[in-house]
């Protein structure tokens, strides 16, 4: 069995080993720029409770990167909507994360696309 899997919206997957360029939580906002031709972007969370990757990726989007991004470390299947509404485009998570929670709990969330938490409280 793999170390890890990468989970994508139609569930688990092998992990592809794919070379990637690995941003910590902490990368200035400002060095962004230097990255947005890269093919593969992997932001680092540390923990779960660290949220400093989400608005990385959100930025790295709307400065127009087009690349694949993943979001690798300490996340959780709750936190995979959110994810991939920032930009992320898959997860990479330790086997051990995956036997804890199997994939149809990643999958219960990968309805992102249509569950909106402002639109729903403002309606």
């Amino acid at each position: 069995m793999s170390d890890f899997f990468l989970v994508r919206d139609d569930g688990f997957h092998p992990d592809d080993g794919a070379e990637l360029v690995i941003l910590a939580p902490d990368t200035d906002p400002a060095t962004l720029d230097d990255y947005l031709e890269q093919a593969l972007i992997a932001i680092e969370f540390p923990a779960m409770t660290d949220g400093r990757g989400f608005s990385l990726a959100r930025i790295l989007r709307e400065r127009g990167y087009k690349g694949r991004l993943r979001a690798v470390g300490g996340l959780i299947a709750d936190q995979y909507a959110m994810a991939r509404r920032v930009g992320f485009d898959e997860m990479r998570i330790p086997a051990a994360l995956a036997e804890r929670q199997p994939q149809e709990q990643w999958l219960f969330r990968a309805d992102w696309q249509d569950w909106d938490h402002r639109s729903r409280l403002a309606g």
